[in-house]
């Protein structure tokens, strides 16, 4: 005698050997011996041969119509054996009884089940619901073949068309657009940026990498230059005009230009030198608008060739210290004796008359230290310029803390995207200009003492701001007032770019409110002050980290625009190298050991290998270069012994 039985979840067949009320010990036609419940027995028969049964019987299901058993079922709970009786209109054998067991089975959608060998048929709603969603996982898949082929062959799907961006930077799994994509990358061995690439939905690499910043920012405003609709901001009030003549520096691209100078003789020795910082907060209250939208970006975001404005263009252009205009500003003005002694200092609100724009590029060739040794020639402000750089170094020997790493290089980049360059539109210069410069130093000293100023007002005055803080090296925001030990003042708190970074236009509201005798915006233990501080800390470094990885693209791109495949660099340690044409920092591993190339090595690399939308480089160790003096190590920001400065 043979049995028909289930087992975790399959049936099987076997030959009995013992019998018993509980349980049986049956041999499979495998030869394997099994120990059997006699409640998971559903059939016994002595033919056909146990190992014929389930062949023969899956054979015969496959031609019995589900349908058709479907429609000829009653709606009450049945047996296998009762529906292959009606079914075959007589007593089944055993093949015909265990084919209908594997056909209801085998469609739990028109059967389901109620216990070993029992079923019920689907009601016919959940039926049709059933058999929809089927149809529509088969259209599905059609869907997902048909759109893996266009993909591999180089045609992008319309379904796609519409959400690239999902799709390139948040994709969902459970749509089958993404499963197309997923699908048809396997099947090319391509990243999906490439493979869109080659289907012509990425032009160019340096949207894709745009692309994902903005996606991630401005989520509703992937341009990143719109704004929603706010109210002008409000007239600053009949405020006095100050009796100077301001003047900006700046490089040539700043627009938002925050801070002016200026140095008013006195008539009995000395001057009185003025620190103007441009004063939207006049125009505008944290819960205005424009608040608002200053709030929710939290800074300017810039990058080589482009940038996104914190507030409108059209308030900074209100707002904005442009030549030609009395604008309105807090002003710090120091009283400072003819050996540059600060004799006392006053903060006011006023119109200031900015007189000019002095740009770097136009000043530092006839203002700058070869220059003020030989005796300075004749230009616009000569006079202003030289005793605001002889007053910067008095406070930065009173700080005893250097205002910049002189010698450190800075790289600006420039993009003119009138040309048609590597990839796509655009050309990319790329320019040195060391730090440290008269012009950095002055701007940087004057700067310095404004936000420490202002800082330790707010805090004699017991009003909360977000100061800079620096201690045991690390640099981090706080709303309570500390040390910055790396510039050597007892408190400091940004408030020179009120244009271009939330944290510092938040403090000019607090110092306003001090000057005016109002209540301060934000109170002490204010919870939107805390909140504020940390979404800045962490915006202001992601933008921070966006440029670099921007900055690191347009490397590349120059690397390509200038034909370079080879190039040299010094080794920072271990396989990292930074090449002397560019500001990139390269990971070699080909790069020898520390003591063949050891840091401050000069070394030459073979560059392959650029992908644009991967911002990666394959470069390879070719050889050690020429020895560098002490004097070239440090203007690469090294030390005489090839260890990296610290940064500012």
């Amino acid at each position: 005698m043979n049995i028909l039985f289930e087992e975790d979840g399959a049936f099987r067949a076997g030959s009995i050997m013992t019998d018993s009320v509980t349980s049986l010990q049956i041999e499979l036609a495998s030869g394997k011996r099994a120990k059997v419940k006699a409640t998971n027995v559903l059939l016994r028969f002595a033919t056909p041969a146990a190992g014929e049964l389930l062949q023969r019987a899956e054979a015969e299901a496959e031609g019995i119509d589900i349908d058709f058993l479907w429609e000829v079922c009653g709606a009450d709970e049945f047996g296998f054996e009762v529906l292959a009786a009606e079914y075959h209109g007589s007593k089944p054998d055993p093949v015909q009884s265990a084919a209908v067991l594997l056909r209801l089975h085998s469609a739990p959608m028109y059967f389901h089940r109620k216990g070993r060998g029992r079923f019920r048929k689907a009601p016919p709603e959940i039926l049709q619901a059933a058999l929809a969603g089927l149809e529509k996982k088969r259209q599905q898949a059609a869907a997902i073949e048909r759109m893996v082929t266009e993909l591999v062959s180089g045609t992008l799907p319309a379904e796609l068309t519409g959400m690239l961006p999902q799709l390139l930077y948040k994709p969902d799994r459970n749509r089958s657009e993404t499963k197309a994509l997923e699908a048809a990358c396997a099947e090319s061995g391509k990243s999906a940026p490439q493979l869109l690439r080659d289907c012509g939905a990425l032009p160019a690499t340096h949207d894709y990498h745009l692309g994902r910043f903005l996606f991630e920012y401005f989520p509703d405003n992937k341009a990143g230059t719109g704004f929603p609709p706010y109210a002008e901001p409000l007239p600053p009030g009949d405020l006095p005009l100050a009796a100077v003549a301001a003047f900006s520096i700046d490089d040539a691209a700043t627009t938002e230009i925050d801070d002016a100078l200026s140095v008013t003789p006195k008539p009995d020795g000395g001057w009185s030198i003025g620190i103007h910082i441009a004063a939207p907060g006049l125009g505008m209250a944290p819960d205005s608008d424009l608040g608002r939208i200053a709030r929710e970006r939290l800074s300017t975001v810039y990058m080589p060739g482009r940038k996104i404005t914190m507030l409108p263009e059209p308030v900074v252009e209100q707002f904005t210290l442009c030549a030609g205009r009395a604008a309105p500003a807090i002003s710090l003005y120091l009283e400072v004796a003819a050996d540059y002694r600060v004799l006392g200092q006053r903060t006011c609100i006023e119109r200031v008359p900015i007189v000019a724009n002095l740009r770097h590029h136009d000043i530092e060739p006839v203002f700058n230290e070869a220059t003020l040794a030989a005796g300075l020639s004749d230009f616009p402000y000569r006079d202003e310029l030289k005793q605001l750089w002889e007053f910067a170094q008095v406070l930065e020997a009173g700080r005893g803390k250097p205002s910049d790493n002189s010698g450190r290089k800075d790289y600006n980049f420039s993009v003119d995207w009138d040309q048609d360059g590597v990839d796509q539109k655009g050309v990319v210069s790329i320019s040195e200009r060391v730090r440290g410069s008269p012009l950095d130093t002055l701007v940087a000293e004057l700067m310095i003492i404004a936000n420490a100023t202002w800082g330790s007002m707010l805090r004699d005055a017991g009003i909360p701001a977000l100061y800079r803080v620096q201690t045991a090296g690390k640099v981090r925001m706080s709303t309570v007032a500390a040390a910055h030990e790396g510039l050597g003042v007892d408190c400091y708190a940004w408030s020179s770019s009120p244009l271009r970074r939330y944290c510092d236009l938040l403090n000019q509201w607090q110092l306003i409110a001090l000057l005016q005798n109002q209540p301060p915006p934000f109170p002490p233990k204010s919870a939107e002050l805390f909140a504020a501080l940390r979404d800045f800390e962490l915006t202001y470094a992601a933008y921070a980290d966006f440029q670099r990885g921007m900055e690191r693209y347009w490397c590349l791109r120059w690397l390509l625009q200038a034909g370079m495949t080879t190039g040299s660099g010094r080794v920072l340690r271990e396989s990292l190298v930074r090449l002397d044409a560019v500001p990139l920092v390269l990971r070699v591993p080909s790069l020898p050991d520390l003591a063949i190339a050891p840091r401050g090595a000069h070394v030459m690399l073979s560059l392959d290998g650029i992908d644009l939308l991967e911002a990666e480089i394959r470069p390879r160790y070719l050889e050690l270069a020429a020895e560098l003096d002490a004097d070239s190590l440090s203007d690469a920001g090294f030390d005489a012994d090839g260890d990296e400065q610290p940064a500012a």
